[in-house]
Parts: C-alpha cells; structure tokens; sequence
C-alpha cells in the first residue's frame, strides 16, 4: 500500500501533485501570479456587490484571462465604485487579545518510505481487455451525455465538478506561510506550511477555512479521477468525484480513519486518533464510475477462507501453481476450488486475472446459493401506511403524502395508459417489486388492489388487539399493472376521508398489521405520521418536560421505554421489514419521536421529520422526500459482518441495526443507499509493518428485484512502525464522522454536558498528541495543525453546535431526530450538516452556473460561515444538506429580486413566505440559481432540494441562518476563534503537565461565553 506499484497498478494514472514519490511537477491550475479578478453582475446602483469581496476567491473553471466584461444583461444601474470589504467581525478580538504572539501553523516534515508488500502479482490497476463485464482497459475518460433539465448544467458529464476556490496553484504556499515538503496533502491545496504571527489579534484569513479545504481539491478532481490504489488519501467527501476501482474499494464505499495504521496500539493511543471505518454499502455511483459487478458462481457460491470466512478477492496470492489460494487476513492456505482453478503466469498470477472481477475490484456482488437464504427471497414489497386522522387531513398533509406516492410510482407520467412501451419508459422502482395501501385513524384500512377491479375494494379491520390481514390476494400488486386502480384510489383517499375526520390514529396497530402482511417475506413499510397516536394499544402521551432540559433526567426524553413499541420494532426487525417515517408536527407539536422513531432506528430505516410542518409551503419537500425514499437503491433482511487482519478486532459498530450480542453480525432489516455504518477497530496483537492490513465489509442481503446477494467491500491499508505516515494519511472526513457516531450512541449513558466535554477533550488530544510526537521544536505561542487535520477544530465545535448535542433548551423532538441521524449518517451528509455551504448569489460572475466550453458546470466559490461575510444588500443560498435557505437581506435590489421571481416582485415585502421553489424564467440569474440548485441535488443524502426563504428581519426562518453562521458565537458555544484560543491553551497546559481531565472543567470553558450574543441583526 505504501508502495502501490507492488500490486501492479496500472500507470495510465493521473498523476498526483500530493503524491511524495511523485516524478512529475503537479498540475497548475491557474498560471503563476494571482488568480485574476473576474467582473459580475451589479445590483442596484447604492453598492457595488457585483465586484469580487477581497474575502472570495474566483470560480474554479474560470477563464484563464481576463474575461471582458459583463454582459449587458447583467448589469444594473451599475455605477463604478471601490469594492465594499466585509465589516469588521467583533468576535475576532474576543479572547485573542489575550494571547499575543499566538501563531498557526500546519505541519509537515516526514522522509518519504517505500516498503515491499508479499503480494507481489496483484495486476490491480489494469483493466480487463475482454471482460463479459466490459471493464474499461484504463481510466474513464469524460464523455457528453444528454442535457439535464435546466438548461445546460453539465451535470451529466463523466467527470463532474465542484466549486473550489482556487487562489492558490496546487502546492504553493498561502501568503506569510513558508512551505515545507514531506507532507502529504489533497491535490490542489497548498502542501503544509510554517507559523503565522499574531500579535494580539487573530488573521481571520489565517485561520483554516473549510470552504476553502473542499473547493481547491475540487479543482483537481473537476479534471481528475480518482485512483483508489494510486492515491491513499480519499478527496473530500462533501465534493463529487469519479472514482476509479483498482482493487481497493472506493470511498464512497469505505472510509478508514488511517490509510496508514500504527504496528502497535501503543503508538495509536499516543496519537489521539481513533482506529476505524465509515461504510456506505450501497452508495450511489456517479456518471462515469464502473458500475458494481454481479458474480454467480452457482450452487458452490463464492469462494472463501476455510478458517476466517473472508470472500475471494484481490488481495489474495496464488501458489503451488494455482492450486492454493493464501487468505490475505489469516495467512491460511486453502485449496482452490476444482471449478475455481487456473494457472499462473510467469509472474504468478492467475492467467484468467483479467477476466475475474473478483480478483479486479474492490467492490463486488456475488448471487449466493440457498444455504445463504433465511426465506425465499421475492421482490421488495413496500406497504404504504397513511394517516388519514384529522390533523393529517386538515394540514394538508394527506394530500401531499397521496401524491408524494404518485410521484415515487410514476413521477410526472401520471396519465400514461399503462402499456408496455409506457411501463419500460417510466418505471421507477425495480422490476418484481410490490406495493401495497393501507390507511389508518381509529381502525385500520385495507384495499384489494387487483388490476382486475374497476376501482379499489376498502376492507376494515376493527380489531386492534390483535390485528390481522382481512385480504388473502390483492394487497400487494404490480403498480404498473395496477395503475389505473391505485392512482384513483390515490386521488380519492383525501376527499373519501374530508368529512369522517377521526382526530386520534392508532398507529401501533396499524404497524402490528403491517408485520403481518409482510412477516413471511419481509419487505417495506412507508408510514405518514400527522398527530401524536393516542388510541388504541400502544398509546402515546406526551413526556416533554421542559424543566428536566440540561438535567440528567432529560436522558429518559430521548429513548422509549414503551413496551408495546420494543416489542414490535424487535419483531419487525427480526421479520426483515424496515420501517420508514414521515412526521409531520403542524405548529411545532409534541410527536415522541423518541418512541415512533425508535422502529425505524432499529429497523436500518429513516425518519423524515418536519417541525412546524406548513402545507403550502412543505408539501413539495414531502413529495420529492418521498419519490427519494421509494425509490433509492433499498435490500432488506441484510446481515453485515467486518473481517480484519490479524492483530486487529472489531471492538464496536455504530449506526442503526439489531446486534444481538458483542462480535455477532448486525442485523439489518432494510439498508438503502443513504446509510452508514461506524466500525471501531482495536488491537489483539502486533501488526507486521512488512504486510498490509486488510479489511473487508461483507453485507448479505435481498436485493430489491428479489436476488439473494452479498456485496464485499475490501479495503487495505499499510502498516508503519510509529512513523509520519500515520499522520500523513489520515481521513478527515472519516474521522469526523466516527467521533459523531460514537458521540451520538452515548446519549442514552452519559448526559449531554459530558458528551460536549468529551468532545472538547478528544479534539486537544488529538493535536496535543501530534505536537507531542512531531512538533516539538515548534515554539508553545504556536498552535500546531497537522496538514490533513487542519479543519477538524472546526467540524468538533460545529458538532458540538450540533442539535443533537449542544446547551440550552432545545425541543426533545429535534434533539432525538438529530442524534438518530448522526448515527445513520454518510460522510458526505455529516459534513454537510456540520458545516453548511454558503454561496452568494448577488454577485456570481456572467459563467456562473453554466457549463464551460467542456460542458462542466462552474460553480462560484463557497464562502464561510460568519456574518462578517455577509455583504449588505446580499442573496445567500445556504444548503446543510437537510434544507436550502435563500437568506435576503433587508436592502436587496429590486432588479435582483424581479430576475429571481419574476416581474412584480421587488420588494421583500410582497414575496410569499410559502415559496419553496423557484419560477422558470428567462432571465439569466434565475437560470443561474436554478442550475445551482440542481447541482446541490446531486452532492447530498437522502433530503430534497427546496427553498426556505429568510428575509432580513421578516421570516423565522432567519433564526435557522443565524445558526448556521457556526464560525460566530451562537447554539451556546463559543466563536470558530476562541475556540481555537481555547483549544490552544488546552494543549500548552497539556505539553507542560498541568491539563486536568476534568469534563466538567472543559464544559465551563465552552459555557463561559455562551451569555454573551454576537449583534447579528
């Protein structure tokens, strides 16, 4: 690993500029000097906000020149002015003044090392010339496709882009840093750097910016692929990017915290850093990437280790001339298989490696014979469970989830006449899938929807003791045979229950007969919720006590102890039947999600939660939320276990699933595409720094076309015996995500004071750690950064800022929805909920959101998240991966506000605070955004795209914005500043032997400022 040119990857590569045993000079993107300064659309004619802020960078993709000047529809009553800087940030002096001489600085500084593997004939970087799976024989190159829907967004490209803000040419240093080689950083981004002094006051340009982490390596893989065993530092996950399988899985895949993994658990514990992997396993491809191949081995199923059980793949060696196969986590030589065999080369490679996928790429799928099944497996069957109680009738909310399901079964091709050449073109969900309807209030609601009838056949079932199926055919059906009958049914189900209007579900039962109907094959529930279930077995009250807020009582808020509903979760787990929620909590309502979100949290499903639920303005959320859910990538009665290599274990897992006891497989009774797991690794021994360490994520489940399959994900890594490359190779991104994930699963043991303090602590750890072990010539006024953590201070306050953790009052609803969704979280979804991306719009360039001569979508840069950012008479997008606001400010110009909305509009005061998407106009910047927020569709989870507005001083939703400006003062947590003067102060206490590890001391710090509110407004 440490050298992958001895598992013979292939050299068609693209080349990286990181890479310390690197030949070639980096690629530039920008010639030498300073980016040029591009001119934009202006506004109004009291400022200037279409010139460059001197805080922004330019938009990667640019021209390379001067560009001549806006076009004349896109000025507006410009008057040349001198460019308004942002206003002075009255955070920046607070705790600073007091450290003078504080210095930043990343390091670096480490000799390169090159090491021999034992799998010495893994031609893993080639590609198959005659492969039946069609593998390309080098990397795939962009090619067009056909246009997306909002003009020309080159979002179907192959290769597809980011928004770097690229200032800096790859490798050069940033001004009054001095670089230093030997570290290894993302492509594009300058490759360490020295100190920058202070005195008394902090450079807020001088401190690590995120935006700017994601947007220059963005700039590199906007051009370039990503090889998975040339490169041994994932990009970003919050950006998009072609990964190209060489052997190693990709990232979106598996994460591990270390590419390169101490000998010895001692050094490891010196570091700070947990030992772990992030998995995805049914993450999305983008355009471009190879898609996953499907082996059949037929009834003998897939070969494996006859000691450890690990699956065939390309990490292991052949001997005895092909007749034994060496497992690369054991060491245990097996026989290989008579059906399996094939000589060796001179080389000793298998003569037929470029015809086995298995032994080509790191992710695969294997059909697996009987022994493997626990039921036969059918196609997925989802059961569609509607609340039909009063509050979902009068809030508008029945309606909007009945359509929501039209459009998840035939999107805009309601009306089609249902004939084969209709079906081909329009289906949405796999083929030999199933639906189901089934409405609840006081009683439960069954519909025979047997293509035959000329419109569905209501059953009620009264008994809600012991609930039961009354229909013995015609519950489960083929939506597209059954179109006619289900979309009238759909339509009628709002009006049909308009005027019985029951005002308490009975939502246990309703779930109870849902297991019933699907106990003997498993399957999925999709469940409207509106009110809080108060009839029936199973009935809810309401617990929320806002007196026992920041107490240890509060802990008994964020789980159930009902039951009624543990015994049914446990049962729909076991029954393989995951379970996917819509909650909606008109006016801010008391739901318990702690308790009806508990199923699906047990059950590997999704709460999709909506506070303070407003029809006209929510129900496209609900619809497009929906159709997602329905219709992502979906197994169900999955099993997942983690294999490692010897002198590894696995200590713990994270996430949403059933384990039954420490070491057993997870049980997971429905995964998608969007969820992921946390998986913490420990030592039982000593590593060979001569080999690899290997880990392979195995998951066995029924596919949604109702194949029984495993998918293997291998991952490997080297082996150091203490030295830089720990360091060197570290994964920001996971290493974010597994902190949140262990934080997250303490909520139940520990109260939320010690979990901010516990988080605090591991983040001094950390760097006290790396300044301890590396940095110990640098002087004690400097905060040492290592290079590839140089941003993980801030995800560690953002997380602490987090709903799911921060001070003060916050609703239990929320709290408990946030805490379940960190643990579910994939990296690309935890990064951007914890720090969001915000892009101005007033001010983008004339080739903003639009496709560049290569037919790449240009994005303008990401700025941060402070209100000194913030221009006066500005338009923000802001997007944290659950919702899209358009924050306006008070002054806006009436011509930007007329271009985005259409005529008419130009004044805050006469937009509607219920839009939540935009008009399709002609004019230039409406295009631009809405292209804008097309792309922002593609790099996220599982939440849609809709606009919340927030006018300056109008809409509650500006209280969202202001806390999503995490680098200010605000969720009860200090400024991205002084934490980290605080964070600084920590570690010298730490090197010089005074640092008490008392949690609650380091809670008080945080504290100590929280009274103390920044003037936002």
């Amino acid at each position: 690993m440490a050298d992958p040119s001895m598992y013979h990857a292939m050299g068609g590569a693209a080349q990286d500029p990181s890479n310390p045993h690197s030949q070639h000079p980096p690629q530039q993107a920008y010639p030498p000097g300073a980016a040029p300064q591009q001119p934009g659309a202006l506004y109004g004619n009291q400022s200037p906000y279409g010139q460059p802020s001197p805080t922004q960078w330019p938009a990667y993709a640019s021209p390379q020149q001067q560009h001549p000047g806006p076009s004349p529809d896109a000025v507006y009553n410009a008057a040349p002015q001198a460019p308004m800087g942002p206003p002075g940030d009255p955070n920046m002096a607070g705790l600073a003044s007091q450290m003078g001489g504080l210095g930043i600085a990343t390091d670096t500084g480490a000799r390169t090392h090159r090491k021999k593997h034992r799998h010495a004939h893994h031609d893993i970087g080639t590609g198959s010339a005659a492969s039946a799976q069609g593998f390309a024989s080098g990397m795939p190159m962009g090619g067009t496709q056909p246009a997306s829907q909002f003009l020309s967004t080159g979002l179907n490209q192959d290769t597809r882009p980011v928004a770097p803000l690229a200032a800096l040419q790859p490798g050069q240093p940033a001004p009054g840093m001095a670089a230093r080689p030997g570290m290894t950083s993302q492509p594009g981004m300058a490759g360490g750097a020295g100190s920058v002094a202070t005195q008394g006051r902090i450079d807020p340009e001088h401190i690590p910016s995120i935006p700017r982490s994601r947007d220059v390596p963005a700039q590199y893989y906007f051009n370039n692929v990503y090889p998975t065993m040339d490169r041994h530092l994932p990009p970003p996950a919050s950006i998009p990017f072609v990964a190209y399988d060489q052997g190693n899985s990709s990232p979106k895949y598996a994460r591990l915290t270390l590419n390169n993994i101490p000998s010895t658990s001692e050094f490891l514990s010196s570091t700070g850093l947990p030992l772990g992997m992030v998995l995805q396993p049914l993450a999305r491809l983008d355009p471009g990437e190879q898609p996953i191949p499907v082996l059949d081995f037929g009834d003998v199923g897939p070969p494996r280790c006859r000691r450890c059980r690990t699956y065939i793949n390309p990490f292991m060696s052949f001997r005895a001339g092909g007749s034994k196969f060496v497992c690369n986590m054991c060491t245990f030589p097996n026989d290989t298989p008579p059906e399996y065999f094939a000589p060796l080369d001179p080389s000793g490679a298998r003569v037929d490696r470029m015809q086995r996928p298995e032994l080509m790429m790191g992710t695969v799928e294997f059909l697996v014979p009987k022994e493997y099944w626990n039921k036969e497996p059918v196609g997925l069957q989802t059961l569609f469970l509607i609340d039909v109680s009063r509050d979902s009738v009068n809030r508008g909310f029945l309606k909007g989830v009945c359509e929501g399901i039209m459009e998840a079964l035939y999107g805009e091709d309601k009306a089609a006449d249902g004939t084969e050449d209709d079906e081909a073109r329009s289906r949405k969900i796999p083929a030999g899938s199933k639906v189901g309807i089934v409405t609840f209030d006081k009683e439960v609601q069954f519909y025979n929807l047997t293509a035959t009838l000329d419109q569905a056949q209501m059953m009620v079932m009264t008994d809600l003791e012991e609930p039961f199926v009354p229909l013995s055919e015609g519950l489960f059906v083929d939506p597209y045979e059954s179109k006619s009958v289900i979309t009238s049914l759909l339509s009628r189900i709002p009006t049909l229950f308009q005027h019985i209007k029951n005002p308490d579900p009975a939502l246990l039962p309703a779930l109870n007969a849902a297991l019933s109907a699907l106990q003997a094959t498993g399957g999925r529930v999709v469940c409207s919720v509106a009110s809080l279930p108060t009839w029936g077995p199973g009935h809810l009250s309401v617990r929320e006590d806002p007196k026992i807020h920041g107490t240890d009582a509060e802990r008994k808020l964020f789980t159930t102890d009902n039951p009624a509903w543990k015994k049914t979760a446990d049962k729909l787990a076991e029954a393989g039947v995951g379970v996917n929620f819509f909650i909606a909590a008109p006016g801010g309502t008391y739901m318990d999600v702690a308790t009806i979100g508990h199923v699906s949290g047990l059950t590997g499903g999704e709460t999709f939660f909506y506070p303070n639920f407003h029809a006209p303005r929510d129900l496209l959320k609900v619809q497009r939320e929906m159709a997602h859910a329905v219709r992502r990538d979906t197994g169900y009665q999955a099993l997942m276990k983690v294999r490692c290599s010897n002198g590894l274990q696995v200590s713990s897992y994270h996430g949403n699933f059933v384990q039954h006891t420490l070491g057993a497989d997870l049980e997971i009774a429905g995964v998608d595409a969007d969820k992921a797991v946390g998986v913490i690794f420990s030592y039982d021994g000593k590593l060979d720094p001569k080999l690899d360490a290997h880990f392979q994520a195995a998951l066995l489940y029924t596919s949604a076309d109702g194949q029984r399959r495993v998918r293997c994900i291998n991952v490997v890594a080297a082996v150091n015996e203490g030295g830089m490359e720990t360091m060197k190779y570290v994964d920001q991104d996971a290493v974010v995500s597994i902190i949140a994930k262990e934080a997250a699963s303490k909520t139940l043991d520990k109260n939320l004071k010690d979990i901010r303090a516990n988080i605090s602590e591991k983040t001094v750890d950390i760097f006290s750690g790396y300044r301890k072990v590396f940095s110990e010539s640098h002087p004690p006024g400097q905060l040492v950064l290592p290079e590839n953590l140089k941003e993980f201070s801030m995800y560690m306050l953002s997380l602490v800022k987090s709903r799911a953790f921060k001070g003060g009052h916050e609703a239990s609803d929320r709290r408990t929805h946030d805490m379940r969704m960190i643990r579910a979280f994939g990296c690309t979804e935890l990064s951007l909920y914890l720090y969001p991306r915000i892009i101005p719009i007033h001010n983008m360039q004339p080739e903003d959101g639009f496709p560049n001569e290569r037919g790449q979508l240009q994005i303008p840069p990401a700025q941060r998240a402070s209100f000194s950012r913030i221009e006066e008479g500005g338009a923000y997008l802001v997007d944290n991966g659950q919702a899209v606001l358009l924050w306006l400010h008070a002054q806006v110009s009436p011509n930007l506000l007329e271009d985005l909305f259409g005529p008419g509009h130009n004044s805050l005061q006469e937009l509607s605070p219920n839009i939540s998407s935009l008009p399709v106009l002609e004019t230039h910047l409406n295009a631009q955004v809405r292209n804008l927020l097309h792309y922002f569709s593609t790099v996220r989870g599982s939440k849609a795209v809709t606009i919340q507005l927030a006018r300056q001083g109008l809409d509650g939703a500006e209280y969202e914005f202001a806390r999503l400006l995490l680098e200010d003062r605000n969720n009860e947590a200090q400024s991205y500043v002084d934490w980290l003067v605080h964070i600084h102060r920590q570690i010298n206490l730490e090197l010089a032997g005074h640092r008490k590890k008392d949690e609650s001391t380091s809670e008080s710090t945080l504290a100590s400022l929280s009274a103390m509110r920044a003037p936002y407004w």
